[in-house]
């Protein structure tokens, strides 16, 4: 049993030489690190989201970059739905249209302001409750038509912190905001909650 890069399931290391040796007897298995997992909690999050929703203060431009710390996020999927056809007592199948799926990503609510004002403008974007209205148009909110935010990626990271695979969703606009209950029994920090749709998706890794 080999991975995709040829390495084994692990290796015989001689003990008086240090090199390999196929004798079982010589020593005990060391597991490959060529077979090492991807962690689930090493992983970052970046939106390219509609412009004007991000109040920008340094003057640079570049308002519509958002790089949040997130506490989880949900699997991401895409997937296609059955056509059935029935041929006498047969029954077959063939792929239909494609389906994306939700994912609700959880954030930290740090003692930041501009970071929950920059999520509920986001969302108040598309439904404004204290108007009533949808697409709403003004100076902090993007207008009509352009809530939806470009890009989001999910970045996992190695065991160095560098870039090891992504999965991108384009298209991606926020369902529903709420915030986390407050609670005096429990020992925990305060999050904020988005579920989030998106068109269509793809992932990519990275070469060695």
């Amino acid at each position: 049993m080999t991975d995709v890069k040829g390495n084994t399931p692990y290796f015989i290391t001689d003990k008086s030489t240090g090199n390999r040796d196929n004798n079982f007897e010589s020593a005990l298995p060391i597991i490959s690190e060529g077979l090492d997992s991807v962690r689930a909690y090493q992983f970052e999050m970046h939106f390219i989201i509609p412009g004007g929703v991000i109040e920008n203060t340094d003057g640079g431009g570049n308002d519509n970059k958002l790089t949040l710390a997130c506490k989880q996020v949900t699997a991401a999927g895409f997937s296609t739905e059955d056509i059935e056809v029935h041929r006498v007592n047969d029954k077959v199948y063939y792929p239909g249209k494609g389906s994306p799926e939700e994912i609700t990503v959880t954030f930290d609510n740090l003692y930041q302001p501009k970071i929950a004002n920059t999520l509920w403008n986001w969302f108040s974007s598309i439904y404004d409750p204290m108007q009533g209205k949808f697409n709403v148009k003004s100076d902090k909110k993007p207008p009509v038509g352009g809530w939806k935010a470009q890009r989001a990626t999910i970045v996992a990271l190695d065991a160095h912190g560098q870039p090891l695979m992504e999965t991108r969703l384009y298209g991606v606009y926020p369902k529903s905001w709420k915030t986390a209950e407050f609670n005096y029994s429990t020992n925990d920090f305060h999050t904020i909650e988005m579920v989030l749709r998106y068109d269509f998706m793809e992932h990519v890794s990275y070469e060695s």
